[in-house]
């Protein structure tokens, strides 16, 4: 399911030197998106980590928050 939001958010986590809270991709996404919301942006970056183009794990207790990177960040 790739659209322009996707294709957005994957130049934004491929072009970071590190990992990124949901809230600073959805910030930087909103800038480069006019239609972009969190809920979409959340939805387009559950898919593609299910797809395997990018990686992202939830970090802490409660509401939590997610963090996303490069699928070939730590690589040697």
């Amino acid at each position: 399911m790739r659209d322009k939001l996707s294709d957005v958010i994957l130049k934004i986590i491929n072009n970071s030197n590190e990992p990124l809270e949901t809230k600073e991709v959805v910030g930087l996404a909103t800038q480069l998106s006019k239609d972009a919301t969190r809920a979409k942006i959340f939805y387009r970056l559950t898919v593609l980590r299910a797809e395997g183009e990018i990686k992202g794990k939830f970090i802490g207790s409660g509401k939590g928050v997610w963090i996303w990177w490069r699928k070939n960040a730590f690589e040697g």
